[in-house]
Protein backbone atom coordinates (compact mmCIF):
# COMPACT_ATOMS: atom_id res chain seq x y z
CA UNK A 1 0.00 0.00 0.00
CA UNK A 2 1.22 3.22 -0.80
CA UNK A 3 1.25 6.89 1.51
CA UNK A 4 -1.37 9.34 0.87
CA UNK A 5 0.11 12.54 -0.01
CA UNK A 6 -2.01 14.22 2.82
CA UNK A 7 -1.02 11.67 5.43
CA UNK A 8 2.90 11.85 4.37
CA UNK A 9 5.13 13.37 7.28
CA UNK A 10 8.19 11.97 6.31
CA UNK A 11 8.06 12.49 2.94
CA UNK A 12 6.40 15.86 3.00
CA UNK A 13 9.30 17.25 5.53
CA UNK A 14 11.62 15.93 2.95
CA UNK A 15 10.03 17.98 0.08
CA UNK A 16 10.09 21.24 2.02
CA UNK A 17 13.52 20.76 3.10
CA UNK A 18 14.84 20.15 -0.07
CA UNK A 19 12.85 22.96 -1.47
CA UNK A 20 13.06 25.58 1.22
CA UNK A 21 15.68 24.15 3.79
CA UNK A 22 13.13 23.89 6.28
CA UNK A 23 14.71 21.42 8.71
CA UNK A 24 11.48 21.73 11.04
CA UNK A 25 11.53 18.13 13.00
CA UNK A 26 9.59 15.03 12.34
CA UNK A 27 7.77 14.54 16.03
CA UNK A 28 8.57 10.62 16.44
CA UNK A 29 6.12 8.58 18.83
CA UNK A 30 6.76 4.91 20.11
CA UNK A 31 5.68 2.74 22.43
CA UNK A 32 8.81 1.29 24.01
CA UNK A 33 9.54 4.87 24.57
CA UNK A 34 9.21 8.72 25.04
CA UNK A 35 8.34 10.92 22.23
CA UNK A 36 11.61 11.82 19.78
CA UNK A 37 12.28 14.07 16.91
CA UNK A 38 13.94 13.54 13.74
CA UNK A 39 15.52 16.10 11.36
CA UNK A 40 15.17 15.74 7.49
CA UNK A 41 18.19 17.14 6.91
CA UNK A 42 19.72 13.57 8.25
CA UNK A 43 17.99 11.91 5.46
CA UNK A 44 20.27 14.03 2.49
CA UNK A 45 23.51 13.25 4.12
CA UNK A 46 26.56 12.34 1.89
CA UNK A 47 28.35 9.22 1.81
CA UNK A 48 31.35 10.48 4.92
CA UNK A 49 27.96 11.85 6.92
CA UNK A 50 26.72 8.74 6.98
CA UNK A 51 27.22 5.84 9.77
CA UNK A 52 29.75 3.50 9.55
CA UNK A 53 27.65 0.77 8.93
CA UNK A 54 25.90 2.18 5.95
CA UNK A 55 29.27 3.13 4.55
CA UNK A 56 30.50 -0.59 4.26
CA UNK A 57 26.86 -1.40 2.88
CA UNK A 58 27.46 1.47 0.18
CA UNK A 59 31.19 0.07 -0.66
CA UNK A 60 29.82 -3.64 -0.90
CA UNK A 61 26.89 -2.81 -3.00
CA UNK A 62 27.30 -4.17 -6.40
CA UNK A 63 25.66 -4.78 -9.85
CA UNK A 64 21.99 -4.08 -10.59
CA UNK A 65 20.61 -2.20 -7.13
CA UNK A 66 17.59 -2.01 -5.65
CA UNK A 67 17.36 0.22 -3.07
CA UNK A 68 14.07 -0.33 -0.56
CA UNK A 69 12.96 2.74 1.33
CA UNK A 70 15.16 5.29 -0.36
CA UNK A 71 13.90 8.24 1.12
CA UNK A 72 15.39 11.36 -0.14
CA UNK A 73 17.49 8.87 -2.28
CA UNK A 74 20.98 10.16 -0.71
CA UNK A 75 22.15 5.62 -1.32
CA UNK A 76 21.47 5.68 -4.42
CA UNK A 77 22.43 8.88 -5.28
CA UNK A 78 26.26 7.82 -4.19
CA UNK A 79 25.91 4.52 -6.06
CA UNK A 80 24.31 6.18 -9.22
CA UNK A 81 27.58 8.30 -9.13
CA UNK A 82 29.46 5.29 -8.75
CA UNK A 83 28.34 4.31 -11.54
CA UNK A 84 26.11 1.21 -10.78
CA UNK A 85 22.54 0.58 -12.18
CA UNK A 86 20.36 1.53 -9.08
CA UNK A 87 16.34 1.71 -8.85
CA UNK A 88 15.71 3.59 -5.84
CA UNK A 89 12.03 2.54 -4.14
CA UNK A 90 9.37 4.44 -1.71
CA UNK A 91 6.06 3.80 -1.02
CA UNK A 92 6.38 7.71 -0.24
CA UNK A 93 4.96 10.31 -3.49
CA UNK A 94 6.49 13.07 -1.82
CA UNK A 95 10.19 11.12 -1.51
CA UNK A 96 9.93 9.86 -4.55
CA UNK A 97 9.20 13.67 -6.05
CA UNK A 98 12.40 14.52 -4.02
CA UNK A 99 14.42 11.71 -5.73
CA UNK A 100 13.57 12.49 -9.17
CA UNK A 101 14.47 16.74 -8.47
CA UNK A 102 18.11 15.14 -6.70
CA UNK A 103 18.53 13.28 -10.83
CA UNK A 104 18.25 9.78 -9.50
CA UNK A 105 17.60 8.26 -12.99
CA UNK A 106 15.30 5.26 -12.14
CA UNK A 107 12.83 5.88 -8.90
CA UNK A 108 9.85 3.48 -8.35
CA UNK A 109 6.80 4.58 -6.24
CA UNK A 110 5.61 1.02 -5.07
CA UNK A 111 5.59 -0.85 -2.55
CA UNK A 112 8.29 -3.91 -2.00
CA UNK A 113 5.78 -6.53 -1.63
CA UNK A 114 3.90 -5.30 -5.06
CA UNK A 115 6.86 -5.77 -7.43
CA UNK A 116 7.13 -7.87 -10.06
CA UNK A 117 9.59 -10.33 -10.86
CA UNK A 118 12.66 -9.30 -11.75
CA UNK A 119 16.85 -10.14 -11.04
CA UNK A 120 18.75 -7.39 -9.03
CA UNK A 121 22.28 -8.01 -7.71
CA UNK A 122 22.27 -6.32 -4.38
CA UNK A 123 18.89 -5.82 -2.46
CA UNK A 124 19.64 -2.73 -0.09
CA UNK A 125 17.73 -2.11 3.27
CA UNK A 126 19.45 0.62 5.04
CA UNK A 127 18.18 3.13 8.37
CA UNK A 128 16.87 -0.28 9.40
CA UNK A 129 15.07 -1.51 6.01
CA UNK A 130 14.06 -4.62 7.34
CA UNK A 131 11.22 -3.03 9.54
CA UNK A 132 8.95 -3.21 6.89
CA UNK A 133 8.46 -6.84 7.51
CA UNK A 134 7.13 -5.22 10.62
CA UNK A 135 6.59 -8.57 13.09
CA UNK A 136 8.84 -11.78 13.33
CA UNK A 137 5.81 -13.74 11.27
CA UNK A 138 6.31 -10.78 8.39
CA UNK A 139 9.93 -12.98 7.47
CA UNK A 140 7.86 -15.51 5.79
CA UNK A 141 6.53 -12.80 3.18
CA UNK A 142 9.68 -10.87 3.19
CA UNK A 143 12.05 -13.88 1.90
CA UNK A 144 9.65 -15.35 -0.66
CA UNK A 145 9.00 -12.26 -2.02
CA UNK A 146 12.99 -11.52 -1.97
CA UNK A 147 13.52 -14.58 -3.70
CA UNK A 148 11.86 -13.05 -6.64
CA UNK A 149 14.04 -10.42 -6.77
CA UNK A 150 17.07 -11.63 -6.47
CA UNK A 151 19.44 -12.89 -8.44
CA UNK A 152 20.95 -16.19 -8.35
CA UNK A 153 23.97 -14.99 -6.86
CA UNK A 154 22.68 -11.79 -5.35
CA UNK A 155 22.96 -10.79 -1.79
CA UNK A 156 20.77 -8.69 0.66
CA UNK A 157 22.51 -5.75 2.50
CA UNK A 158 20.76 -4.54 5.45
CA UNK A 159 21.50 -3.33 8.92
CA UNK A 160 18.94 -3.17 12.00
CA UNK A 161 19.89 -3.16 15.69
CA UNK A 162 18.78 -5.06 19.07
CA UNK A 163 16.51 -2.94 21.48
CA UNK A 164 17.24 -4.71 24.60
CA UNK A 165 19.05 -2.19 26.08
CA UNK A 166 15.79 -0.23 26.41
CA UNK A 167 14.87 -2.42 29.01
CA UNK A 168 18.26 -3.21 30.89
CA UNK A 169 17.60 -2.47 34.67
CA UNK A 170 20.12 -0.89 37.15
CA UNK A 171 21.60 -3.99 38.27
CA UNK A 172 22.01 -4.98 34.66
CA UNK A 173 19.24 -7.58 33.97
CA UNK A 174 16.51 -6.87 31.82
CA UNK A 175 12.78 -6.50 32.42
CA UNK A 176 10.86 -8.37 29.63
CA UNK A 177 7.47 -9.81 29.34
CA UNK A 178 7.53 -13.08 27.93
CA UNK A 179 4.20 -13.52 27.17
CA UNK A 180 3.90 -10.02 25.36
CA UNK A 181 5.24 -9.36 21.74
CA UNK A 182 8.70 -9.37 20.86
CA UNK A 183 10.31 -6.50 22.46
CA UNK A 184 12.01 -5.64 18.81
CA UNK A 185 8.75 -5.17 17.37
CA UNK A 186 7.48 -1.51 17.87
CA UNK A 187 4.71 0.83 17.22
CA UNK A 188 5.27 4.03 15.44
CA UNK A 189 2.68 7.43 15.04
CA UNK A 190 4.82 9.79 13.11
CA UNK A 191 3.80 13.72 12.51
CA UNK A 192 5.26 16.92 10.89
CA UNK A 193 3.67 20.17 11.82
CA UNK A 194 -0.20 19.61 10.64
CA UNK A 195 0.06 16.32 9.17
CA UNK A 196 0.11 12.90 11.28
CA UNK A 197 0.94 9.81 9.32
CA UNK A 198 -0.87 6.16 10.06
CA UNK A 199 -0.05 4.13 12.44
CA UNK A 200 2.63 1.61 11.14
CA UNK A 201 4.76 -1.69 13.08
CA UNK A 202 8.71 -1.82 12.55
CA UNK A 203 10.97 -4.43 13.61
CA UNK A 204 14.31 -3.97 15.07
CA UNK A 205 15.74 -7.23 15.27
CA UNK A 206 18.57 -9.59 17.13
CA UNK A 207 21.34 -10.85 15.26
CA UNK A 208 20.43 -14.25 16.34
CA UNK A 209 16.93 -14.30 15.62
CA UNK A 210 17.40 -12.95 11.96
CA UNK A 211 20.32 -15.78 11.02
CA UNK A 212 17.39 -17.83 12.37
CA UNK A 213 14.78 -16.57 9.78
CA UNK A 214 17.52 -16.31 7.15
CA UNK A 215 18.24 -20.05 7.39
CA UNK A 216 14.49 -21.16 8.12
CA UNK A 217 14.08 -19.58 4.52
CA UNK A 218 16.85 -20.74 2.57
CA UNK A 219 19.84 -17.97 2.92
CA UNK A 220 22.92 -17.49 4.81
CA UNK A 221 23.15 -14.25 7.12
CA UNK A 222 26.33 -13.06 7.59
CA UNK A 223 26.96 -10.40 9.95
CA UNK A 224 29.90 -8.12 8.02
CA UNK A 225 29.73 -5.47 10.85
CA UNK A 226 28.94 -4.76 14.48
CA UNK A 227 28.03 -0.78 15.35
CA UNK A 228 28.77 0.96 18.33
CA UNK A 229 25.27 0.24 20.18
CA UNK A 230 23.72 -3.24 19.50
CA UNK A 231 23.59 -2.09 15.79
CA UNK A 232 25.05 -3.88 12.58
CA UNK A 233 25.25 -4.89 9.09
CA UNK A 234 24.42 -8.29 8.03
CA UNK A 235 24.92 -10.09 4.02
CA UNK A 236 22.06 -12.26 3.17
CA UNK A 237 22.79 -14.52 0.42
CA UNK A 238 20.86 -17.59 -1.15
CA UNK A 239 22.05 -21.21 -0.03
CA UNK A 240 20.54 -23.32 -2.73
CA UNK A 241 22.90 -21.37 -5.39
Amino acid sequence: MLIDKNQDPIGTALLRFYETQDDTPIQVEMDIAEEDTLAPSYFFRDFEQCPALEQTALKLAHGKVLDVGAGAGSHSLYLQNQGLDVTALDISPHSVEVMKKRGLAKVRLANFYDLPQESFDTLLLLMNGIGLVQTLDGFDAFFLKARTLLAPKGQILLDSSDLIYMFEQEDGSYLIDLNDKYHGEVAFDLSYKNITGQPFNWLYVAEDLLQDAAEEHGFNCEIIQQGPHYDYLAKLTLLDV
